[in-house]
Formats: structure tokens, sequence, C-alpha cells
């Protein structure tokens, strides 16, 4: 049995539907009933609060934010049941050199310290900017064909969610990926601009990042987030402006495949864009 926490989340979804449909048991973790979650009928959900969530289990995918405060808990709960070995998605923000006052990485950087001393064996993953990020543009590009948001040439190198999930998959089921750390990012490097312009084509329109000062977009951005953590968020934005994003070819040595472009990503999400 292989436990998902934030099983509903892009990657944790991705990844119940990889394992469902290689036959492997699962179970899913949400807060949200079975009906309303939406997962594989293959795969058991259950709450976190379960009683019986570890029960049987020998894996586990731990996204920080399904767990949250409670992730040295759910690790104790783990490893007490018998879990033997934990997947964590992590951040690519942790790595030498990086800024470790930032809120971001100060609370992945908790959360590996937490899964080191938990006694369990263990396996980082690392990922850089989400091409899932582009959902926040949704709403305005279903709008009208011009998307306002800061730092136009900003550069990346975006990830699917499904390759992250894929190196998920096989860092579970394989053996040697104990101790491991995969940083993950997609294959080419694009700007905020160009991912806009490649949603354009998939959806057969042509759409234009306009750009806004920094001042306006802290107000409006991440509407959910602490407005300290977005500072820190749209700081690291602006020293990627005619950057050299890091991109690494871990997806393909650890799945035998390459990982997909932006524009394969805008493809397959080409409904979350059309009015």
């Amino acid at each position: 049995m292989i436990v998902v926490t934030g099983a509903t989340g892009n990657v944790g979804r991705a990844l119940v539907e990889r394992l469902v449909a290689g036959g492997r048991p699962v179970r899913a973790v949400s807060r949200r009933d079975a009906e309303r979650a939406a997962l594989p009928a293959g795969a058991e959900v259950t709450r976190p609060e379960s009683a019986g969530l570890f029960d049987g289990a020998v894996k586990l995918f731990l996204h920080l934010q399904a767990t949250g405060d409670r992730t040295g808990t759910v690790l104790a709960k783990a490893r007490a049941a018998g879990v033997r070995h934990v997947v964590l998605l992590s951040s690519g923000i942790i790595q030498e050199g990086a800024d470790e006052t930032h809120p971001i990485h100060v609370r992945h950087a908790r959360a590996e310290q937490l899964v080191r001393d938990s006694g369990l064996e263990w396996t980082f993953l690392r990922p850089n900017a989400f091409s899932a990020n582009a959902l926040q543009w949704a709403g305005q590009i279903r709008a009208g064909d011009t998307v306002r948001g800061p730092f136009a040439d900003a550069v990346s190198a975006p990830i699917h969610e499904d390759d992250i999930a894929a190196v998920a998959e096989r860092s579970l089921l394989d053996a040697g990926h104990e101790g491991a750390v995969h940083r993950l990012t997609g294959p080419g490097a694009v700007t905020n601009a160009g991912q806009v312009a490649a949603i354009g084509r998939v959806l057969g329109r042509d759409l234009t990042y306009l750009e806004i000062p920094v001042a306006e977009a802290e107000a409006a951005f991440f509407p959910d987030l602490p407005r300290q953590t977005v500072r820190a968020v749209l700081k690291s934005f602006a020293a990627m402006v005619g950057s050299r994003p890091e991109i690494t070819s871990t997806v393909e040595e650890v799945t035998g495949r390459p990982a997909r472009t932006f524009a394969e990503w805008a493809e397959d999400h080409k409904a979350d864009f059309a009015p």
C-alpha cells in the first residue's frame, strides 16, 4: 500500500492516476469525500484524520502543503505503522547559495529535516517552477487577449506536474532512490510572456502579456499567501529577468523519457483556458 497525501493537488492527482493505472494499491488522502475528490475508482480515498491511515502501508508520498504543521506527527505515525520509505515533494529553492531566510526555503528546509530525523528512508524531489503556475492567468485568458502580470521577461524552465509525478512514481517503486535528491525542471527556458504566447498558440489566439508595476502585482498576486511570502516570491521573480535557469535531465534519467515542454503542458491544459 502506498499512501499519497495531497491527492487532489496537481502532482498528487497525477501520481494517484499513475499508480492506479499500474495496478498498485493506493490510499489517497483528501479532505474531500470520495465523490468530490473525483479520483480514479481504484484508489482508496481517506481523510487525513483517519485512524487507519497507514494500516498496511510501506510507502508514503508527502506533500507539505497537505500536511503543514502536522508533518512531524504524520511522519511519526507513518513510521509507527510500518511505513519504510517517504518521498517528499520539496522545492528547488533549496540549493547551495540560496537565501535561507526566504519563507519558501525555510518551510521546505524544515520539512526535509523532519524527514531526515524521522528514521524513515527518504527521497527528496526538488522541482523549480511548475508549468501549472500558468493557471493563475486562466481567468484573464478566458476573459480576453491580454494577461496583466509582473516581470514579462522573467525566465524559468517550468515542469509539467505529471513529469514530477512520474519521478515520484519511480522513486516509490524502484530500488536505489533512497537518500537521493532529485532536482527537477522542464527541458527548456521560457519567459512569462513566452508562456502566455504558447497558450495563445494552443488556443489559436494572439495573446499579449502586459507587464505591470511590482506594487500593483503585490496587491493582487497569490491572494491566499501571506504578503511577506508574496514579496519574497516577487523578489525571486525579479532575479529571474534575463537569467539562465537551471535545466536538468533528471526526468529522463529517472523515467526513461524526456520532460515535456511548456507547449505540451499548454496543449494538455487547453480546456482550462478556453472560454
